[in-house]
């Protein structure tokens, strides 16, 4: 399944240490063994103060955790060579081929698509295909969304 609210933090230079400490603890808290999958989106963007500290929690809640199979991605732009978090996790990159815009706008248009005959919170968006995933942004984290 698509990952929800609680599985994803889009990263900004304004995200700050206790969001992802949040999102790294339900990663891999020892309660945190269902099938969820946690992704840090442009974690490049974050500041070093909180990069230096995903980097601390991140290790120190591995070593202490004994999961040994938690689900946790990090994405960066690959272009982003002064990110502190791409030379932080350097050993476990992983780079995807390039598709074109077309290509990914055709698998996600296969793929995450709302089946029909369901009421999904994707019919609040006046579009003339649903889909089953949008991005909310808030200045504020926690806010309802």
């Amino acid at each position: 399944p698509l990952p929800s609210y609680d599985e994803v933090l889009v990263c900004t230079p304004d995200t700050e240490e206790e969001e992802v400490e949040l999102l790294l603890r339900r990663a891999l808290s020892p309660g945190s063994r269902d099938q969820k999958i946690y992704c840090l989106l442009g974690a490049d963007k974050l500041v070093y103060k909180v990069s230096k500290q995903l980097e601390s929690h991140f290790f120190r809640l591995v070593q202490s955790s004994g999961i040994p199979n938690y689900r946790f991605i990090i994405f960066c732009n690959a272009k982003a060579h002064n990110s502190y978090v791409i030379t932080a996790f350097d050993a476990y990159k992983v780079t995807f081929p390039c598709h074109s815009k077309t290509e990914i706008q055709t698998y996600l248009k296969m793929h995450l698509s709302v089946p029909s005959g369901t009421a999904p919170v994707a019919q609040a968006f006046e579009e003339p295909y649903q889909q089953n995933v949008k991005f909310v942004f808030s200045k504020q984290a926690g806010m309802g969304k």
